[in-house]
C-alpha cells in the first residue's frame, strides 16, 4: 500500500506533539482492496474522494499551511491496530464459544456465548482505542514535506 500525499490545511504547534490537518485525496491504493479481496478498509468509504486527516508532524520536518507533505502509518503499528479491532472481537467469540463447548452447552448457546464475546471484544478494544497513547501511536505522521510543483 502506498503512502499518501496531502495538503496542510492548518498546523498546530502544541508541545509535546505537535500537528497538522491534512487534506489528502484517499483513492483505496491497495489493489486486493480495491478488488473487494483485501481487509475491507476501502468498503464503506468509497474509492474517490479527499479526506482530512489530523496527523502528527514528525521530528525534524517544518511545515506550514499549503505544503504538499507525505504522511505514513508505521507498517508496525498498522497491525497493532489490525490485532486490537479485529484480534479482540475474534478472540473473544473464540473464547465464549470454547465456554459454552466444555460446559457442555448446546449449539445455541455456543452462538450466543460467541455472540457475546464478539461484544465484549468490540467494548474492549474500544476502550483500549479511546487511551491517548493508544490514539498517538495509532496516528498518522508526516514524514516528508514534498518539494514544490511535485
Amino acid at each position: 500500500m502506498e503512502n499518501p500525499r496531502g495538503r496542510v490545511i492548518a498546523v498546530t504547534h502544541c508541545e509535546p506533539s505537535p500537528h497538522a490537518l491534512v487534506e489528502v485525496d484517499a483513492p483505496v491504493a491497495c489493489a486486493r482492496c480495491k478488488e473487494g479481496k483485501g481487509c475491507g478498509a476501502g468498503l464503506l468509504g468509497g474509492d474517490t474522494g479527499s479526506r482530512r486527516v489530523d496527523a502528527l508532524i514528525g521530528a525534524g520536518v517544518r511545515v506550514r499551511e499549503g505544503d504538499e507533505v507525505r504522511i505514513e502509518l508505521a507498517p508496525s503499528n498498522l497491525l497493532r491496530a489490525s490485532l486490537v479491532v479485529y484480534g479482540l472481537p475474534l478472540s473473544g467469540a473464540i473464547l465464549g464459544a470454547a465456554l459454552a463447548y466444555f460446559a457442555g452447552l448446546g449449539e445455541l448457546y455456543a452462538a450466543m456465548t460467541a455472540l457475546g464475546g464478539i461484544v465484549a471484544g468490540l467494548a474492549v478494544a474500544r476502550v483500549r482505542l479511546r487511551t491517548a497513547d493508544c490514539l498517538r501511536q495509532f496516528t498518522p505522521t508526516i514524514v516528508e514535506r514534498l518539494p514544490v510543483g511535485h
